[in-house]
């Protein structure tokens, strides 16, 4: 059987050694535990393993079952609706999958617990979690989240640096032309001055009315990749605030999707003296909408 890994865990440091059905309890429903097991979804530093095997601080657990809240109505009752999924943990960073519809900060419509923020520090305290950077309520896809200070600081400077590559899916409206390109534009920074901004994209796939774009922003400007290309006469389709509203109503109609194109896919970095990467994949109503489009090309 050919399987592709869901998630990563790095046992951390303050954990004391126990049995890896023990230590996947604490996270997860027994019932999605066990069928991790049972269908030889978990790796142990790289190797098949058995409840009864132990882990202890800096294993690499890996699993290989995605966990569906649908499974069963115990697990709804079990797993809260946190709105996001840990792809990676060790004792100094996460890595989320976040999805739509939940804000990264409070807001004056939002409160704390239903902010990403609340919900992880329900989890890991109010001193456990320092978010190091953001993306859209709207928008899926990866966030990295330091538990320490320090932490926090050396991504900052990475973030600074443009040492770490996001890349994101967009779907805008028309036909792009050139098909790759780089649109350096400035955009409001802090206090409303005109700070530097660097989007670069690359056509993935056209459709009659709409280009799946590949997009890697050097600089990380509140709305960048929205507001670029709304710039070039291009806007995100379904973007509420920079948008096309007389298309976004018709396309909406047509495939039934609720929000804005666009999807946090990867991010890479530096980390421990070796390139880590992470990738999610493009949630359920991205997915199918882009079925429909290729259905109708």
């Amino acid at each position: 059987m050919s399987l592709s890994m869901a998630w990563e865990i790095v046992v951390p440091q303050s954990e004391q050694p126990k049995r890896l059905e023990n230590f996947l309890k604490k996270r997860f429903p027994i019932g999605y535990v066990r069928k991790l097991f049972r269908r030889s979804g978990v790796r142990l530093n790289g190797k098949r393993s058995g409840p009864n095997e132990f882990a202890g601080p800096g294993d690499r657990i890996e699993l290989f079952i995605p966990f569906e809240q649908r499974e069963s109505s115990a697990a709804e009752k079990t797993l809260p609706r946190t709105g996001f999924e840990i792809l990676f943990e060790d004792e100094d960073l996460l890595v989320i999958n976040k999805q739509p519809g939940i804000a990264v900060h409070e807001g004056r419509e939002i409160p704390k617990r239903h902010s990403l923020l609340g919900m992880l520090e329900a989890t890991y305290g109010p001193r456990g979690v320092r978010l190091v950077h953001r993306i859209d309520k709207e928008t899926s896809g990866l966030l990295v989240v330091a538990k320490r200070d320090r932490v926090a600081e050396e991504l900052g400077k990475l973030f600074d640096k443009g040492d770490v590559h996001k890349d994101y899916l967009a779907l805008v409206v028309g036909r792009l032309h050139p098909r790759k390109g780089r649109i350096d534009s400035p955009l409001p920074g802090r206090e409303g001055k005109a700070v530097r901004a660097v989007t670069l994209y690359e056509v993935e796939k056209e459709f009659p009315e709409t280009t799946l774009v590949l997009v890697r922003i050097e600089t990380g400007r509140m709305h960048q990749i929205r507001l670029h290309f709304a710039k070039l006469g291009h806007p995100v389709v379904l973007d509420g605030q920079h948008g096309d509203f007389a298309f976004n109503k018709q396309f909406r109609k047509i495939y039934g999707l609720k929000r804005q194109f666009l999807h946090a896919r990867s991010i890479a970095f530096d980390y421990r003296g070796k390139k880590r990467r992470w990738t999610a994949p493009l949630p359920a109503d991205l997915a199918r909408t882009l079925k429909s489009l290729e259905a109708a090309r």
